[in-house]
């Protein structure tokens, strides 16, 4: 089960790491068609010093709310398998308790699959 827990925690980690990846893309790809559209190619433009500061501090607040969201997604998952795990162990428990119900029931004669109550 350790085995299978580490395979997830790695899966986990390549899927947010992805999303990240192509949330990062999406708005560099969305912040420098803002950029364009303005330049007709007709000449340099010049640019101010505070529009790229602007823009850098933009693209720095996204990347952190972007990195904020991929913790938050982590923390939730992380949350959600600790939850899965209590709920198996949970399962797991009851399972022994209705089989040993079962045994007591027939007076100790085994009980064939599980269909049977």
């Amino acid at each position: 089960m350790n085995r299978d827990s580490h395979s997830e925690d790695a899966l986990s980690t390549m899927v947010l790491e992805n999303i990240k990846n192509k949330l990062i893309h999406a708005f560099r790809t969305t912040g420098e068609s803002r950029a364009e559209p303005g330049d007709s190619g007709s000449g340099v433009r010049p640019v101010s010093i505070s529009i790229g500061r602007s823009y850098q501090a933009n693209e720095e607040l996204r990347r952190a709310k972007i990195d904020g969201a991929i913790t938050w997604l982590r923390s939730e998952l992380l949350e959600m398998r600790a939850q899965d795990r209590q709920l198996a162990q949970t399962l797991l428990g009851l399972n022994t308790e209705i089989q040993r119900l079962r045994r007591e029931s027939f007076g100790g004669v085994e009980v064939e699959g599980d269909d049977q109550q």
